[in-house]
């Protein structure tokens, strides 16, 4: 017992939805690291970042649940509602594209040179992955603010859940400049490059401001103008990057827009300026619906952690 008289534990930590969810999600994460260092394996870069992301996000998981159950998330100069539903949101994406890319590459109807028990196995991590992907997805749908409730968690609102949206967007952004987008050819795509930068910079500070609990950090206004400033400033960017990008990438004065037949299958950059074109577009709509939104929002400032729902 504590000194207030209360239990050391939380047992709303494994005796409530929320609970049964991370326990889910402890488990399933638990199953696809095992069974694809057991049998299923993973080779290349599309391999590597599904086994990174299923580490890091059962990683996460065990230190969640630790904290939540003994209490010790109170300690956090955090807002522990803000960093959970934050993280839970990130862990779906995460786990949706692994569920993707794992069972494109790796599943075949065909079984592998090391035998059909290989293909069994992989098989079974793809449905494990999915089920991690519903056990995340049910953290968020059980944290998300309800309509009419007095908002004091910013990221467990549709805005605020938008917002980690549009970052793991702007990462496959980046990805693809990386992935030899000849991107420097051009001033206008040097442009784009720097806006989705600045933008993706400007989302991930209103995220660790929130989560931080640094809400009144902003002098000449309230925290919630300030989002729906940074977010109309990043529509605007977002919208002359979505024109700027196409024009100079498949425009026959500067590229070309069919796919050259010589490129080769997985390093072309025409596929790579496809990629940054069409999530530019995806991250612009995010963006405009985060702006509507966000008119909506009032939320009470704190700096203290705000009272777990497990």
């Amino acid at each position: 017992m504590d000194s207030q008289g209360g239990p050391y534990l939380n047992k709303r930590a494994l005796c409530s939805p929320l609970g049964a969810a991370r326990l889910c999600q402890l488990a399933m994460g638990c199953a696809v690291i095992a069974m694809v260092t057991h049998s299923a394996g993973y080779s290349g870069s599309q391999g590597v970042f599904c086994m990174a992301a299923w580490c890091f996000c059962f990683a996460m998981s065990v230190v969640v649940f630790f904290l939540d159950a003994t209490r010790l998330y109170s300690c956090l100069p955090v807002s522990w509602d803000n960093l959970t539903v934050t993280g839970a949101a990130f862990a779906t994406l995460m786990y949706v594209t692994a569920s993707v890319v794992y069972p494109l590459f790796f599943v075949r109807s065909e079984c592998p040179y090391a035998g059909c028990d290989v293909l069994n196995f992989r098989i079974a991590v793809t449905v494990c992955s999915i089920l991690g992907t519903l056990a995340y997805g049910a953290e968020v749908a059980l944290c998300r603010a309800r309509p009419g409730q007095t908002v004091v968690g910013y990221m467990a609102t549709v805005s605020g859940l938008l917002k980690v949206v549009q970052g793991f967007v702007a990462c496959i952004i980046f990805g693809a400049l990386a992935n030899g987008s000849e991107f420097s050819r051009y001033a206008a795509t040097i442009y784009c490059v720097v806006v989705y930068a600045f933008c993706f910079t400007l989302t991930a500070l209103v995220i660790i401001m929130t989560v931080c609990g640094r809400t009144k950090a902003v002098r000449c206004m309230s925290f919630d103008r300030f989002v729906v400033v940074c977010t109309l400033l990043e529509v605007l960017l977002y919208l002359s990057a979505s024109v700027v990008w196409p024009v100079f990438c498949f425009d026959t004065k500067y590229g070309t827009p069919w796919r050259p037949s010589s490129c080769p299958q997985g390093k072309c950059p025409w596929d790579s300026k496809v990629v940054v074109a069409v999530f530019s577009f995806a991250n612009f709509g995010l963006y405009v619906a985060d702006l509507v939104y966000s008119q909506r929002i009032r939320f009470v400032n704190s700096h203290m952690p705000t009272i777990s729902r497990a």
